[in-house]
């Protein structure tokens, strides 16, 4: 569904509207307000992912909320940055937004990572729980180890490939600028020369995340989380999204002495993605999965 713009019958002067580039501002402005700490890129590249997946609440021509509903190649979509002002919830304006993206991902399988006191009104909806992610907080610092290439030095091919794995879909548009975006760091795990592993790091509002972080098992993950910490100042803070199931993952991060900050829970709306959480060290974001 091409959702250009919705006029609300049920409530005057309420309009939804496909987000243009530079109202990505407005939409990465509401999630730094409610404390989720978005890349300072992340509008740029989130939409790249979808140009047409994110939209904004009017109301009598103030923006005052906005929802994304990404869809990957027409089967599988995610929806995040669902959000109205404080001062205008309990409107009804949040179900306005909720009733454009399952609009637009229709027929397709739906995933999102929501706050845990949200559940019981994304399961009204028909998403199911299957997990929780765990954001760990530390600290920048320690060595570079050796061994690993940056991953611009990796055909892209590969990287989409190997992505595809933890994701479930392809998805070039995304990776080709997140990967690539400004004040980032990126490395490589190569062996035989078929792709191990590979991690992404990205200045945010507040510190450092690691994102995604995609390895063939724990030897590998943490020599790229190794690396990619290594290029974070000591005194600033690094962040890292990893689902409960994979215990490896919850290791790591307790190990290098990183403490639980927030949690979310991914849900389903359809058979859920067929993809090894084995490999998942470090979920891409909250908001596109």
């Amino acid at each position: 569904m091409n959702v250009k713009k919705c006029e609300t019958k049920n409530f005057p002067g309420l309009r939804i509207k496909a987000a243009r580039p530079e109202e990505m501002k407005f939409v990465m402005g509401l999630a730094e307000k409610e404390g989720w700490n978005p890349g300072i890129h992340d509008g740029e590249c989130f939409y790249h992912a979808d140009p047409e997946g994110f939209f904004i609440a009017e109301l009598n021509g103030e923006p005052v909320g906005c929802v994304s509903a990404v869809s990957y190649n027409c089967l599988f979509g995610f929806v995040g940055l669902f959000i109205v002002k404080p001062e205008h919830r309990g409107k009804g304006i949040g179900s306005s937004l909720w009733s454009v993206a399952m609009a637009r991902l229709e027929g397709q399988v739906m995933g999102l990572d929501g706050v845990l006191d949200q559940e019981p009104y994304y399961s009204k909806h028909g998403f199911h729980p299957y997990y929780r992610n765990m954001r760990f907080e530390g600290r920048g610092g320690e060595t570079m180890p050796s061994g690993l290439l940056p991953l611009s030095d990796m055909p892209f091919e590969d990287i989409l490939v190997y992505d595809s794995k933890a994701f479930s879909q392809l998805r070039p548009g995304f990776l080709a600028g997140w990967a690539g975006q400004e004040d980032s760091s990126a490395f490589a795990s190569v062996k035989d020369g078929c792709l191990q592993g590979y991690g992404i790091l990205r200045k945010c509002r507040s510190g450092y995340k690691v994102g995604p972080l995609f390895a063939e098992d724990i030897s590998v993950a943490e020599r790229l989380f190794l690396a990619l910490r290594s290029t974070v100042p000591e005194n600033e803070s690094l962040f890292l999204d990893v689902p409960q199931p994979n215990k490896d993952a919850v290791m790591m991060a307790n190990k290098h002495d990183m403490s639980v900050c927030f949690e979310t829970i991914r849900m389903y709306r359809g058979k859920a993605p067929d993809i090894d959480l084995k490999k998942i060290f470090g979920v891409t974001t909250f908001e596109l999965g």
